[in-house]
């Protein structure tokens, strides 16, 4: 039997420290041993070299034996029944016998093999954590803590007391993954590594993917030397024989991990991620100074603060929220009462307190209609009009919320003094006008544990890179950023923001409501004279035009032979002028009623409309041997004398307009169509009743089918076919009355067809 070790030797010749796939190195440590087998099966098919350092027993004798030829058989077939379960629990690992030695064994699924690891109980006894003490001094530390940072201390001397490691510190990741030790526990001797800062190198992204995965990581002994595994070297099976190690114990650490904590001069580690969200939000970090092996259940005791922990970060975190988010719900509130009680808020109270304490910010500013309105510690005017400027332009109708406004507009480096951090809220009323709430520099000085620039260097081959040597404090001053904004603090600014463009809006509507309303008083004034116009037009123009008509008829009628042809042509002039304009000023009064008498909707039968108007055009019909022709029309809501006027309008024109020595011949129809069917700026969405009138007279050229509506619109000489221009004009009106329209459409010595659409409720 051939056998071969699945060591990933890719790791040493590692040349980018994010790609290293630590989660299959192919050995482990050596504080235990490991076999795997596949899944269902009892077969092992993973050994690692160290076995017979254990059991007495090597890897050539146990690869392709089954777990009971190793093991006392009633064992195995109480694992068999373990390790077939759905969900293998961790936290009660499985007991093996041997020669007088128990093996904690720790059990999980890797794919389709189940790894053993095997540690032999450090003392040779059992002993199980008191689990209600350790649960009972939580509580009392959760009671007694004031703050997340004061738990944080109480947990990291807890677990110290529980696990005996020389240092253990609390971690806190940042949005880009720099840790910070927010807690120490440590033994008087060591210098405090509190409140310094670690460069996310430290931890690769796929480290941290781990520690998501697996919450618990211990290394025994920093100077270990990696236990290779062992598998069947079977030339048939050209599978990957790689195991995933990611949930193991017992996993081989990365040299360059394990370079890094030589560095620090650590002795031995242990690992638990706080995750929130799963998301990883820290670390409990634990050092020893020497090896240290920590037995199964005072590993889970230590996890167990961890979970301790992880229960209380977000309930903190939105206790400390809510106490900062009342604060400034209180100065909202009276931010918008000030806004809600004042008139004009930008020119008379734009500078009250509250407005920058909404948001804990120490400068305001708004811009509208080309003022700008100043609150707290601004920068200067022009500069705040240059912002403005931008953020109008680069986030249009947005909003906008930094606190290192230079990364995005290098300019606000001269002024980190008043703006380092800004809350940007757009405002449609006017170019660039806007609200921002602004925050000051806040200088800070971080304490890194080594220079961060260095946290990757090559090492004097110039080929593996290697973690950085130096742990000194190395400080840096941070410029050009403010705090960062507080989820309560930017809805809040949100908040008002919302509430000032509604209060200048209505500022605005009420301005346009004065206007309307003066307006409203002069249109009022111009109707009550026009209604004076049409009582002078009704009654004392038509009566000097009645006797004008009457005394030129009476001079025609007596034929005085005194009167020459000359005079008796101008007064057949003159009777005829005032005909002519008794029939316009009628025209005038008929198109004036269409607009403005009372609109009085009827049910009403067209067929009873069209009966009646023929009726009252038959002598005409008669005299031009005219034909008319209709279709059965609709019932519908109308307006009764309009749509009678209507159809008197176009029935007379089609009389009227006709070629010589040719009846006129006049078809009505009647159909529904969609207003998609209809053109696109005449008619809204729905359907509609379309009645046509179709002639075959003179018809007029395409480019009046819309102008020939328009009043005194006349496209035929006055001698030829007499009228006033209005008829039409009255019709559209008439249409309009009703929420339809009139559309005309004809082909010049052809005829034409007039459509009036009646809009379906």
């Amino acid at each position: 039997m051939n056998i071969k070790d699945i060591v990933n030797r890719d790791i040493v010749n590692l040349t980018n420290c994010e790609s290293e796939p630590i989660h299959i190195p192919g050995s482990i440590q050596p504080h235990g041993f490991l076999l795997g087998i596949k899944k269902g099966d009892s077969r092992i098919g993973f050994c690692s070299a160290n076995s017979a350092d254990y059991i007495g027993i090597g890897p050539e004798k146990v690869l392709g034996k089954d777990i009971a030829d190793i093991f006392p058989r009633e064992q195995a077939h109480r694992f068999a029944s373990y390790a077939n379960v759905e969900t293998i629990d961790s936290a009660k690992p499985f007991v093996f016998d041997l020669n007088g030695t128990s093996f904690n064994t720790t059990v999980h699924q890797s794919g389709d093999n189940v790894i053993l690891e095997l540690e032999p109980f450090p003392d040779g006894t059992l002993h199980l954590p008191n689990l209600y003490t350790q649960t009972r001094n939580f509580v009392s530390i959760m009671e007694n803590s004031s703050g997340l940072l004061d738990l944080c201390q109480e947990i990291a001397d807890e677990t110290r007391n529980i696990t005996g490691y020389d240092r253990v510190m609390i971690y806190r990741f940042d949005e880009q993954y720099n840790g910070e030790v927010i807690a120490e526990s440590r033994r008087d001797d060591l210098v405090s590594f509190a409140n310094q800062k670690y460069p996310h190198t430290d931890i690769p992204a796929q480290a941290r993917e781990l520690y998501i995965r697996n919450p618990l990581r211990m290394i025994a002994d920093i100077n270990y030397a990696p236990v290779p595994l062992l598998t069947i070297d079977d030339s048939a099976d050209k599978g990957n024989h790689s195991l995933d190690l990611s949930l193991s114990i017992l996993r081989s650490v990365s040299p360059m991990h394990i370079e890094y904590l030589k560095n620090m001069g650590v002795g031995a580690t242990l690992t638990i991620s706080l995750l929130q969200n799963q998301k990883l939000w820290g670390l409990i970090a634990c050092h020893h100074y020497a090896p240290k092996i920590l037995p199964h259940y005072t590993r889970l005791s230590a996890l167990l603060q961890g979970h301790f922990l992880t229960s209380q970060i977000a309930v903190r975190e939105v206790a400390e929220e809510y106490n900062i988010g009342e604060e400034v719900d209180k100065a909202l509130v009276n931010a918008l009462a000030t806004l809600h009680e004042t008139e004009n808020f930008m020119d008379a109270s734009h500078q009250p307190p509250s407005l920058l304490k909404l948001a804990n910010a120490t400068g305001a500013a708004i811009y509208h209609e080309g003022l700008l309105y100043t609150n707290g510690l601004v920068p200067s005017d022009a500069e705040l009009l240059d912002l403005f400027a931008f953020l109008s332009n680069a986030y249009p109708n947005q909003t906008f919320e930094t606190d290192n406004l230079s990364e995005v507009y290098p300019a606000a480096k001269n002024m980190s003094k008043y703006a380092a951090g800004v809350i940007y809220h757009s405002m449609v009323s006017g170019e660039n006008d806007g609200i921002l709430w602004l925050r000051q520099e806040k200088i800070e000085t971080i304490n890194w544990a080594g220079n961060p620039d260095k946290a990757v260097l090559q090492n004097e081959d110039g080929v593996r890179l290697s973690p950085r040597k130096s742990f000194e404090l190395w400080m840096e001053i941070v410029k050009d950023k403010s705090a960062p904004w507080r989820k309560s603090e930017i809805n809040a600014a949100s908040s008002f923001s919302y509430a000032l463009q509604k209060h200048i809006n209505f500022r605005v509507i009420r301005a346009q409501e004065d206007r309307n309303s003066s307006l409203n008083e002069e249109l009022r004034l111009a109707n009550r004279e026009l209604s004076n116009l049409n009582w002078i037009s009704t009654h004392d123009l038509k009566e000097p035009l009645r006797k004008i008509q009457i005394f030129a008829s009476k001079v025609l009628d007596r034929e005085d032979p005194d009167l020459s042809v000359q005079v008796k042509d101008s007064v057949e002039r003159m009777r005829f002028a005032a005909e002519k304009m008794q029939m316009l000023i009628e025209d005038i009064l008929a198109y004036s009623k269409a607009g403005t008498m009372e609109k009085v909707f009827k049910p009403t039968d067209l067929n009873d409309v069209l009966r009646n108007v023929l009726s009252e055009l038959q002598d005409t019909i008669d005299e031009k041997d005219a034909t008319v022709r209709a279709e059965t029309l609709p019932s519908l809501e109308i307006i009764p004398f309009q749509v009678h006027q209507l159809f008197i309008n176009l029935i007379s024109n089609a009389l009227k307009f006709v070629k010589p020595d040719e009846r006129p011949a006049i078809n009505i129809t009647a159909s529904i169509v969609e207003a998609t069917d209809i053109s696109p700026e005449k008619a809204a969405v729905g359907r509609y009743h379309a009645i046509s009138f179709q002639d075959n007279g003179i018809g007029f050229e395409a480019e009046y089918e819309s102008r020939i509506f328009d009043i005194f619109q006349r496209l035929h000489p006055a001698h030829k076919y007499p009228g006033t221009g209005i008829g039409l004009a009255i019709c559209k009106k008439i249409m309009e009355n009703h929420k339809g329209f009139i559309v005309a459409r004809s082909v010049f010595g052809e005829g034409s067809v007039f459509t009036i659409y009646f809009p379906i409720a």
